[in-house]
């Protein structure tokens, strides 16, 4: 087994690349840069009625970086719509990594104890990058994807990378641009976050005056009255979150 170094990753997103493997078991990985490229603007996520129901609802409770290794392990996990994943143990090693150094993070939606659904990705200055996301419960992706624009949101975000379009992703207000388009917005949104991710004197919370990094953690300090321990917002917020314009 090949093992990927969390420098070449972060180097290797920085510039629009990103790797997958060819099945779960795979040896090796391949890098990927799609010709069109599936992104999520920030203030176009469509909330339809139902998924703000279920939101408002607070159907799952919902957390942040809790259960990173849980929510990449269930991601790789065959089910019955998908019998193989492109997460093989190389890739789930370096983002556990790059978790603990503070640029890989997860949202979790919970039924009681139980890990029913959520997402990962990657955070490099301004962009987060959705590698994968996960349901075993009905609707608990797109409550995640939801929390979690709305959590890019107020951190200051510019640009949130969902790779591939899908229908589902189309549904929730994904749209398509071309390589081009999506490395000038790229650029944008990693200057100055960049040397850092390499290992120079920044930190993952720290970038160059002219593109201030993005705060991953900025929603759960809307209420600045609440003690460190409270629980993250309520879904009531997040929705009122992901209506408001820009």
């Amino acid at each position: 087994m090949a093992w990927l170094d969390p420098k070449l990753v972060l180097g290797a997103y920085a510039v629009g690349v990103f790797p997958m493997a060819d099945h779960r078991s795979a040896d090796s990985v391949y890098w990927v840069e799609p010709k069109r490229r599936a992104i999520m603007p920030l203030d176009a996520f469509h909330l339809s009625h139902s998924l703000r129901k279920t939101v408002v609802s607070d159907r799952y409770r919902v957390t942040a970086d809790t259960a990173f290794a849980q929510i990449i392990a269930l991601c790789a996990d065959s089910a019955l719509d998908r019998p193989d994943t492109w997460i093989n143990p190389s890739i789930e090693s370096v983002f556990t990594e790059l978790h603990r150094m503070g640029y890989a993070h997860s949202i979790e939606c919970w039924d009681g104890d139980r890990l029913v659904g959520g997402l990962y990705g990657l955070a490099l200055g301004r962009a987060f990058f959705g590698e994968s996301m996960v349901s075993r419960a009905r609707d608990a992706s797109k409550v995640a994807l939801a929390w979690l624009v709305a959590r890019l949101r107020v951190g200051g975000f510019a640009l949130l990378d969902c790779q591939f379009q899908t229908d589902h992703l189309a549904s929730l207000g994904a749209t398509e641009i071309s390589r081009r388009d999506y490395l000038g917005l790229l650029s944008t949104a990693v200057d100055g976050a960049v040397a850092g991710a390499l290992g120079a004197a920044l930190s993952p919370g720290e970038a160059s005056a002219e593109a201030p990094a993005a705060d991953f953690f900025a929603l759960d300090r809307l209420s600045p009255a609440a003690p460190a321990t409270a629980s993250p917002p309520l879904g009531k917020l997040i929705a009122q979150l992901l209506v408001q314009t820009s």
